[in-house]
């Protein structure tokens, strides 16, 4: 398996003026850190499609991944109750306020069969995107090695980085499943690395990892005293039958493993900055004494109402959005397959990870998809180098206007 390591971006000095813009001129080259880190993908995707909008054109938008509903009222109707107690309106110092550790605690129980200490193993996040940026803080230091999945979630590579760690690629290939082969990870790798990351259900590949992937990471993390962040945004968002299992559920996994998890998806809160992570005592007591020098905690009236939302996971709501979700998927697949793309419903999420046709690379198809058919797309290579070729859609699109794109695609020749 090759060495691969993020690359480095230079990056020119930036001006420094003042408020006036004249007067005091300076310049200042931003940190190393930084420099090594390409421009964020979504945002370069946004301004695109916002330029295209400020132009008059009616963008159909698979980029971003959304939710083109609003957060179920329940939830709202909870934070509406919530605001109004002047408690939940002061500093929420701490891991998060009990109502909402217990309600996570009852939800892994529930969902999971796995019992949690609600006050050593729950940790409340500003979303899982921090807590896992985060981490590399609380327990990498300069110069060692994080193994990080490709194509895969851009924030590993930048929470490595931020620590002053080495980002050690993990490819995950359609040939495995999209799974990391964990035996093809050099000896001197292995030793060198403190901390692996690993997201399943897959962003961007839709892919899922079963109870033995779990069982066989565990135990190579364990032999070779590595840690474990597994990025569980997606566990409720299932297309299929199975539900996504937590590797929690492994008896070994907390010597060793934390997991995360968001409301985002979930309940279609991606605006609220809520999530959680949960697993070994000494990992959550280190991320939380990280957070504690930069934030305050989670407004605790949307921790209130997280609360609710997770005591009542199974309403049916959320079962009708993951039918939805498995009815979009299944018709633009369809749709895909007859223009030449190699695109298969996935087991889980809300994206379609698409390989594009013969003789293209994924930004030229998503430069054609914009701006001969206003439609936006994320390019595969965004997701690293591994991801090249593919191009990954968000199902977060009105059934009726994906028709409507389905219609513009047809009259591009590919």
């Amino acid at each position: 398996m090759p060495d691969r390591v993020a690359p480095v971006w230079n990056r020119a000095s930036v001006p420094l003026r003042s408020s006036a813009g004249q007067g005091m001129h300076m310049s200042f080259v931003v940190s190393q850190r930084l420099q090594q880190l390409p421009p964020y993908p979504l945002a370069e995707i946004d301004r695109r499609k916002k330029a295209a909008l400020a132009a008059g054109r009616d963008v159909i938008d698979f980029g971003v991944g959304d939710p083109d509903e609003p957060t179920y009222p329940f939830v709202v109707e909870a934070m509406n109750r919530a605001m109004r107690n002047p408690a939940r309106q002061k500093y929420p110092f701490g891991g998060g306020i009990p109502e909402f550790r217990r309600a996570i605690t009852e939800f892994f129980r529930r969902r999971y069969g796995v019992s949690l200490d609600p006050q050593r193993e729950v940790l409340a996040l500003i979303g899982s995107k921090e807590g896992i940026a985060h981490l590399p803080l609380a327990v990498v230091n300069p110069g060692q090695l994080v193994l990080v999945p490709e194509p895969g979630y851009p924030a590993y590579n930048a929470g490595t980085i931020f620590a002053g760690g080495v980002p050690y690629v993990l490819p995950l290939t359609p040939q495995r499943d999209w799974l990391p082969d964990l035996a093809a990870i050099p000896p001197d790798v292995a030793r060198r690395a403190v901390l692996m990351f690993l997201n399943y259900p897959n962003n961007p590949t839709g892919a899922t990892a079963t109870l033995d992937f779990f069982q066989e990471v565990v135990n190579w993390a364990r032999q070779n005293h590595v840690l474990i962040a597994h990025d569980a945004a997606y566990n409720e968002l299932y297309l299929v039958e199975q539900r996504p299992p937590s590797i929690l559920q492994i008896p070994e996994a907390r010597d060793v493993a934390v997991e995360f998890h968001s409301a985002s998806k979930t309940f279609n809160m991606t605006g609220w900055r809520i999530g959680f992570v949960v697993g070994n005592a000494d990992l959550i007591a280190a991320l939380a004494a990280v957070k504690a020098n930069i934030d305050t905690g989670v407004f605790a009236a949307i921790q209130e109402a997280a609360s609710v939302a997770y005591a009542e996971a199974d309403r049916p709501e959320l079962q009708a959005a993951r039918a939805t979700y498995r009815e979009r998927a299944a018709l633009f697949c369809e749709a895909l397959r007859r223009l030449g793309f190699d695109a298969r419903p996935p087991a889980a999420t809300f994206y379609v990870w698409a390989r594009v046709p013969s003789g293209f690379d994924s930004a030229t198809v998503c430069r054609r998809l914009l701006e001969e058919a206003d439609i936006v797309g994320v390019p595969g290579s965004s997701f690293g180098p591994a991801g090249e070729g593919y191009v990954r859609f968000s199902l977060c699109v009105p059934t009726e206007r994906i028709h409507v794109a389905v219609q513009r695609m047809r009259d591009l020749r590919w």
